[in-house]
């Protein structure tokens, strides 16, 4: 992106009563380089509950979970696909398939653009779908389940949260709330099936929930929605394997009031980790060792708003946009280069229960 683009944000919501939700469907912004003020551009109708969005490689395709517990007459969720004009930010829909589990809340291309990897959180399964030429999803290929269950009152068995591919692309990295594992799969490109390679573990009752890679490619920081930490991993590509290196809390000292982490970025320098808390409803902020990777806490920034449950950082690095799913807004931050404190830019976006933010 230059100095002078206006990129487009998508944002992803809830529509239906079940998630409190308020929002028609996908809505397409563009955000002022300058400023970090969101325009809205259209709203892309009728699609239930479309809470993770995320691009093909090439960005001529866009995919949508359908968090839904029912999808088209039929038990479970669905994904959805669509057509991407990157002059105009339009999407046209291509088609949906089932997500072969209920509450699907996180998805990802392969790095080849052939097959969608979707986290079914309700239910617990990692779903693949192949991409055909024309961006219409077929048929499931895997459908991939753990076993086991933790200690807190919501691990009573697997809860797939979150499904992404290390830099490298041959590991997919796909993690499980509900057994406080991080599973390390490969996916067989020919046949669409994945096979677990190794795994990291989490604290027991952690549950981990979305993870962000450093620009590095050798460590990885794994957000832990219930325990409220975040955990620092070396990331050996060549073995595919996590070790662990470090936990840090989300929260400040004395927090005492209820709190689950929702997003977890890094900044595109490596030098800045942020994580979202919901309760707290604030952003924390991190600075990187350059050597070791590991976290100092830098303070935290309030949102301005009631449970930011996603947030975004602009490609080049200017601005954070954080989503307050609770009371209806998109607040704009200004990134301080040197510290990584954020500062409110003075933007408020009002728009329906907003869950994902994707810079286009």
């Amino acid at each position: 992106m230059t100095a002078t683009a206006s990129p487009y944000v998508y944002v992803g919501t809830y529509t239906e009563p079940a998630q409190r939700g308020k929002a028609e469907g996908i809505y397409v912004y563009r955000m002022d380089p300058s400023s970090g003020a969101l325009t809205p551009v259209r709203t892309v109708p009728g699609i239930a509950n479309p809470s993770f969005l995320a691009f093909d490689p090439g960005r001529r395709l866009l995919f949508a979970c359908n968090e839904t517990e029912t999808f088209e007459g039929q038990p479970g969720g669905g994904v959805s696909a669509f057509a991407l004009d990157a002059a105009t930010g339009d999407l046209t829909f291509l088609n949906a398939r089932p997500s072969h589990g209920t509450s699907p809340c996180h998805l990802c291309t392969d790095p080849s653009g052939r097959y969608l990897l979707t986290a079914n959180y309700s239910s617990g399964e990692f779903t693949v779908h192949p991409i055909g030429t024309g961006g219409q999803l077929g048929a499931a290929t895997d459908i991939l389940r753990h076993a086991g269950s933790g200690p807190h009152a919501r691990q009573e068995g697997p809860h797939a949260h979150m499904v992404a591919f290390d830099p490298t692309g041959r590991f997919a990295l796909l993690v499980d709330l509900g057994t406080d594992q991080t599973a390390v799969c490969q996916l067989d490109t020919t046949t669409g099936k994945l096979t677990q390679h190794s795994s990291g573990r989490a604290a027991p009752g952690a549950g981990p929930r979305h993870l962000a890679f450093h620009p590095s490619g050798t460590f990885v920081y794994i957000l832990n929605e219930i325990g409220c930490t975040v955990d620092t991993f070396a990331w050996d590509a060549a073995a595919g394997t996590l070790a662990p290196l470090q936990t840090v809390p989300t929260l400040p000292a004395g927090f005492t009031g209820s709190n689950t982490t929702a997003e977890i970025a890094i900044h595109p320098s490596g030098r800045f980790v942020y994580a979202s808390n919901r309760g707290h409803d604030s952003i924390a902020i991190f600075a990187v060792d350059a050597a070791s990777a590991q976290l100092t806490a830098r303070g935290h920034e309030p949102t301005g708003g009631k449970e930011p449950r996603s947030f975004a950082i602009d490609p080049t690095g200017t601005f954070l946009l954080a989503a307050n799913q609770r009371s209806d807004t998109v607040a704009t931050f200004r990134i301080d280069p040197s510290t990584g404190a954020l500062s409110p830019a003075g933007a408020l976006a009002d728009i329906p229960t907003p869950v994902c933010l994707l810079f286009g």
